[in-house]
C-alpha cells in the first residue's frame, strides 16, 4: 500500500521528481464458471500538493464475494488452470499490453467474471501490480461480485468530486490487487468519459500499475465502450457458448481493431472429455495428482 501511495503522492506533487517507468494470442482460453446476469484537464486533488498525505488514505477492504460468484479464489481446478493459461498468453504477448479491455457482444456473457478472476492470477504473479476497474456504469457487477464499497469510484473521479487515490480500494487478500468500483455520478458516462479526464486517469494509473484490467459495457451496447477502449492496448471478447448470439459475436470481433484485438474468452463451457481425471490433462491438473 505505501508503494502505490507514494506513487500517487508524487504523481500529485509538480515538485516531485518523475515516476520510474514500469516495463512494458489470439487468445482462446476457457473457463467453467457461471456468468453474473444481472490530458489537458488536471484530475482533481482533494489534499494540497505539498502536503503529506496519512498513509491510511488508501482504503483497504476484505473480499466478501457471494458463496455462488465463481470468482477468486479458484477452487474450481480446471478453471484455475485455464486463467493461468490465460495469464500466460498475455504475459508472453509480443506487444505487451498492460491496459486491457474485456468485454462481450451482449449482456449474460461473463465479462464482468472474466475480468475480476484475469486480474486476480495476475496479481499471484510476484510483484505484479494489478488494478480492475468497473467501466460499466449503467450495468455495474464489480462491487457486488466481491463484497466492496460501491464508492467512490471511477465516476466520481471524472465527475470531479473525489481524487484517484480516494478510489482506490487495496484488498486484503491480494495485496497486489486493487480494484476501482464504477461508482456514481448524474452525469451521462458518453459525458464522463468523453472529456481530457478519462486519458489522464489512464495515464496516471499507467505509472502506478504493471496491468489494467477494464470490465467495460457489452461492445454493441452503447458508446461508453469506444471512449473506454480507446486509450487501451487491447480488447478481450468474452462469448458464452449457447448464450451468445452468432451474428452479433462475428459483427463485434469484425469492428475491433486488428492492433488491439487480443482473442476470445469461452466462458462457461461444458465439462470436456480432456478434463476427465483419467485422461493426460487429468493426470497433470487433477487434485491429488501431486502435479502442480
Amino acid at each position: 500500500m505505501s508503494k502505490i501511495f507514494e506513487a500517487l503522492h508524487k504523481a500529485q506533487n509538480p515538485m516531485a521528481e518523475a515516476l520510474p517507468p514500469i516495463a512494458d494470442v489470439p487468445i482462446r482460453a476457457a473457463a467453467e464458471v457461471e456468468p453474473t446476469p444481472a490530458a489537458a484537464e488536471a484530475i482533481p486533488r482533494a489534499t494540497a500538493p505539498d502536503a503529506d498525505p496519512p498513509a491510511a488514505a488508501l482504503r483497504t477492504a476484505k473480499l466478501r464475494p457471494g458463496k455462488k460468484a465463481p470468482v477468486l479464489p479458484f477452487e474450481h481446478w480446471h478453471a484455475a488452470e485455464q486463467y493461468r493459461l490465460f495469464r500466460t498468453r498475455i504475459l508472453q504477448h509480443p506487444q505487451k499490453p498492460r491496459m486491457i479491455v474485456v468485454s462481450s457482444a451482449g449482456p449474460g456473457d461473463g465479462k464482468s467474471i472474466t475480468a475480476i478472476n484475469l486480474a486476480g492470477v495476475l496479481a499471484l504473479k510476484g510483484d505484479t501490480q494489478v488494478v480492475l476497474i468497473d467501466g460499466d456504469f449503467r450495468r455495474s457487477s464489480i462491487s457486488d461480485l466481491l463484497g466492496l464499497p460501491d464508492g467512490p469510484g471511477l465516476a466520481d473521479v471524472l465527475e470531479g468530486s473525489c481524487n484517484l487515490s480516494d478510489a482506490l480500494i487495496q484488498t486484503e487478500e491480494y495485496p497486489n490487487l486493487c480494484v476501482i468500483p464504477a461508482g456514481t455520478s448524474k452525469l451521462n458516462p458518453v459525458e464522463l468519459l468523453d472529456s481530457a479526464r478519462w486519458p489522464a486517469v489512464c495515464a496516471e494509473l499507467r505509472g502506478l500499475f504493471q496491468y489494467l484490467i477494464l470490465d467495460s459495457p457489452p461492445v454493441a451496447a452503447v458508446a461508453d465502450y469506444d471512449l473506454l477502449s480507446a486509450p487501451s492496448d487491447g480488447v478481450v471478447v468474452v462469448v458464452r457458448p449457447d448464450h451468445s448470439d452468432r451474428a452479433m459475436c462475428l459483427k463485434v470481433l469484425d469492428g475491433i481493431p486488428r492492433n488491439k484485438y487480443l482473442g476470445v474468452v469461452l466462458n462457461c463451457v461444458p465439462n470436456w472429455f480432456l478434463g476427465k481425471a483419467d485422461t493426460y490433462s487429468g493426470y497433470y491438473y487433477s487434485p491429488g495428482s501431486g502435479k502442480s
